[in-house]
C-alpha cells in the first residue's frame, strides 16, 4: 500500500491517458523510484500534495518561482490582466513594457521577441543564427539542455541523462549531423572545432551556468572564449539563460560575469511562472526576423497579456536585497549539505552559483558531463526518498539543479540540513 494513496490513485489514472503518467519526463520519478507526488497547491516556499502532506520546495517550478509561490503582487497582476481578456492575437502595451524592461536588464537584447517556452526560444534563436550567417552547423556542449528541438537532442543531459538516453528516437540522423557536441569547460576542444570547421559554424549555444547536469559553473575565461571565437570566425554566441536569466542576477549570468553575447534566450523567472520566454540579441541579427527579414517565426500566444503581466510583476520585485537574501540562504544550505556529507563519510560535493545548487554523490569538483555522469545515482535515489519522507521536495534527478526562493526562512534551511543528515544516515 502506498504511503501517498491519493497521489498513487492519480498516477494510475494519469498513466491511462498520459505517456508515463506525466506531461514532462523528469516528473515521473523513474530516476529515484516510486511514483510522483501530485501537488494540489502551493504557498510561499511550501508545496501541499494531494495527500495533504507539506514539503519545503527546492524545485520552485524548475526555477521560475524565485519569489516563492503565490506572491501577492504577481497574483494581482495576473488577475487584473485576465479580467481584461486572456488573449487577443494582437499587439498590446503590456508586451512593449515587458520588452523595454528586459532591455534595461539585458543590454545585449537590442531587439527581442516573446515566445511561449524555452524550447521555442532556443529553436528560434538558432534558426535566426543560421539565417543570419548562412551556415548550418551548431555547436553545443555535453550536459547542456536547450529544449527538445530535433537538432538539440544530442547528448543533452537533464531528463535524457536521467533515462540514460543521450539522443532521442525520432530525430533524423541528417539533422543530428548538423550539431557538433563538445565537452563543457574544455577550451582546447572548442578551439579545435573552430580550427577545423569554423567556416561552417553558425552558432555556439551553451548554458552559462549549467543546471541540466546539476549545477556546473563555467571555468574562468571559458564563456569569454566562446564569445571571442565566435566573433573571430563570424559565428554567433548564444547564451541560453532560460534557467539562469534573472536568477543569478537581474540581468542573468551575463550581468554576473560581465559578458555580452550576440544572442540570448530567456524564460522561467522572466515569465513569473507563466508560459513565457524570449529570444533576442544584436539588432543586425534580429533584423533578419519576419516581418523585417527572411527568417520566419510566429506564435498565436506570443506576448500573451496575462503572461507578460506576471513577468513584469516578478521583475519589479527583483531588488538587490532579494539577491542578497538568496545568497545568504544559499551559502547556509551549501555549508550545511557539505558538512552533513562530510560527517556521514559519504563521497559527495556541493556546487552552487547564487540560488542554484546541487549535491553530487561523487568527489568533486564536477566540471563536465563526463564527471557529473560518474555520480552514484543509486545512492542519490535512496537519499531523495529519505528527504521526501522528511518533507523536503528536492529535484528527482541527480542531474537537475535545485533552486532556492526568497520565501525560504532560516528555519527552513536548518530543517533541510537536519533532514539531509538523517537521510544520509539512512542510506
Amino acid at each position: 500500500m502506498s504511503d501517498r494513496p491519493a497521489s498513487q490513485a492519480l498516477f494510475e489514472r494519469a498513466s491511462a491517458v498520459l505517456p508515463g503518467g506525466v506531461n514532462s519526463p523528469v516528473r515521473a520519478f523513474r530516476a529515484v523510484g516510486g511514483s510522483p507526488v501530485f501537488i494540489a497547491r502551493a504557498s510561499k516556499a511550501r508545496l501541499i500534495s494531494a495527500d495533504g502532506d507539506e514539503y519545503i520546495d527546492f524545485i520552485n517550478s524548475w526555477g521560475p518561482a524565485i519569489l516563492g509561490h503565490g506572491h501577492p503582487a504577481v497574483i494581482e497582476a495576473v488577475r487584473e490582466a485576465a479580467m481584461g481578456g486572456l488573449s487577443f492575437g494582437a499587439p498590446t502595451a503590456l508586451e512593449v513594457l515587458f520588452a523595454e524592461r528586459l532591455q534595461k536588464l539585458y543590454p545585449s537584447l537590442e531587439k527581442l521577441r516573446c515566445v511561449s517556452s524555452g524550447t521555442e526560444a532556443t529553436m528560434s534563436a538558432l534558426r535566426v543564427a543560421r539565417g543570419f550567417t548562412g551556415r548550418e552547423v551548431v555547436v553545443k556542449f555535453e550536459g547542456c539542455y536547450h529544449g527538445h528541438a530535433d537538432h538539440l537532442l544530442v547528448k543533452a543531459g537533464s531528463g535524457l541523462a536521467t533515462f540514460g538516453v543521450p539522443d532521442s528516437a525520432g530525430v533524423p540522423e541528417a539533422i543530428a549531423r548538423l550539431t557538433l557536441t563538445l565537452p563543457y569547460n574544455d577550451p582546447e576542444a572548442l578551439r579545435a572545432a573552430f580550427a577545423s570547421r569554423g567556416k561552417e559554424i553558425a552558432a555556439v549555444i551553451l548554458e552559462p551556468v549549467v543546471g541540466n547536469m546539476g549545477c556546473v559553473p563555467p571555468e574562468p575565461g571559458f564563456l569569454q572564449l566562446v564569445i571571442d571565437l565566435c566573433r573571430e570566425h563570424g559565428a554567433l554566441s548564444v547564451f541560453d539563460e532560460v534557467m539562469t536569466g534573472s536568477r543569478l542576477a537581474p540581468g542573468g549570468a551575463q550581468e554576473r560575469f560581465g559578458l555580452r553575447p550576440d544572442m540570448t534566450t530567456l524564460g522561467k523567472v522572466v515569465g513569473g511562472g507563466m508560459p513565457l520566454a524570449v529570444y533576442g540579441g544584436r539588432e543586425d541579427v534580429m533584423r533578419t526576423v519576419a516581418p523585417l527579414g527572411p527568417v520566419y517565426q510566429a506564435g498565436t500566444l506570443s506576448g500573451n497579456p496575462v503572461a507578460v503581466s506576471a513577468g513584469l510583476a516578478t521583475l519589479a520585485e527583483l531588488t538587490p536585497a532579494l539577491y542578497e537574501r538568496l545568497e545568504v540562504l544559499g551559502a547556509a544550505l551549501e555549508e550545511g549539505l557539505r558538512a552533513a556529507a562530510r560527517d556521514a563519510g559519504v563521497p559527495a560535493c556541493v556546487q552552487r552559483v547564487g540560488s542554484m545548487i546541487t549535491l553530487f554523490f561523487r568527489e568533486g569538483p564536477v566540471r563536465s558531463w563526463a564527471e557529473a555522469s560518474g555520480s552514484d545515482t543509486k545512492r542519490f535515489a535512496r537519499w531523495h526518498g529519505e528527504m521526501l519522507a522528511r518533507g523536503i521536495y528536492w529535484p528527482p534527478s541527480q542531474y537537475e539543479a535545485a533552486f532556492l526562493c526568497a520565501a525560504l526562512t532560516d528555519d527552513d534551511i536548518t530543517r533541510t540540513v537536519a533532514a539531509c543528515r538523517e537521510a544520509l544516515a539512512a542510506t
